[in-house]
């Protein structure tokens, strides 16, 4: 499905099924240097049970055009244009590490347009190594390998996925080195600028769930707890021999705790 968000196209993968506005939507949002191929086996569970659904590349990634949005605050504000150009009046977000600092403040900023938050990977900050953000401004090869090396949790990270075939390691790589060049090393800065997540959650009163992995390298679970406290009943689902890439290393208990909240 395609949409136009300020002057660009906006392609959102619905799940195997027609979007409908009418039915309660679902909104996926991934990390950075990722697109909407992450989420395949939520959002086709989802689709064919009562929800509507967009898994969005955002701007500058996978199939949408224009450029990538330089800040958690653009990202954010990126959602009800997003809404809008659907004929949704509120959705859930769902999203992961940068999209879910983005699901945050677009919660934070527009508490109308949203009826509940699943927040996966996420931290109150996210600051990013030196060495990975030099060699993502630059493009280079290396930022891919250091996401995949650090991104998956090492239970997975030589094989042990239950789909036949399916290399964990290689798949990320693959999606990172497709990226818009430039891309990532955007996506990273926004994530190490943005110091808002504590203000951002103490605003958030709609149904929230944290999602977090307990070998996670990047957004380690401890440094989500703060966040969590400030939202009241807000649930944490902790799941085990999971790192940063929590949806596509373990989909099917990432879908089991989603089914919880939306």
């Amino acid at each position: 499905m395609e949409l136009m968000v300020d002057g660009h196209r906006v392609f959102a993968a619905t799940g195997g099924k027609d979007f409908d506005p009418s039915l309660p939507t679902l909104v996926f949002i991934h990390g950075a240097g990722s697109d909407r191929t992450g989420w395949r086996l939520q959002t086709r569970y989802f689709a064919h049970h009562g929800r509507s659904v967009l898994a969005i590349d955002l701007p500058g990634h996978g199939r949408s055009t224009g450029a990538p949005l330089t800040s958690i605050g653009a990202l954010a504000d990126f959602i009800p244009k997003l809404l809008d150009a659907a004929k949704v009046e509120k959705a859930a977000l769902i999203g992961h590490s940068m999209g879910a600092l983005t699901a945050l403040e677009a919660g934070a900023r527009y508490p109308e347009r949203i009826w509940a938050l699943a927040l996966l990977g996420i931290a109150a900050t996210m600051p990013v190594h030196p060495e990975l953000l030099d060699a993502a401004h630059k493009h280079e090869h290396k930022s891919m390998e250091l996401i995949a090396h650090w991104g998956i949790g090492k239970p997975l990270s030589i094989g042990g996925m239950k789909t036949p075939g399916l290399w964990l390691t290689g798949e990320v790589l693959r999606v990172s080195e497709q990226a818009q060049h430039g891309s990532i090393g955007v996506d990273m800065a926004a994530c190490n600028d943005y110091q808002g997540a504590l203000e951002a959650a103490a605003k958030i009163r709609c149904p929230t769930m944290f999602i977090l992995g307990d070998t996670d390298q990047m957004t380690p679970a401890s440094k989500a707890l703060g966040l969590a406290a400030k939202i009241p009943g807000a649930k944490t689902v902790i799941i085990k021999g999971t790192g940063h890439m929590i949806a596509t290393e373990r989909p099917d208990e990432t879908l089991a705790a989603l089914k919880e909240i939306v």
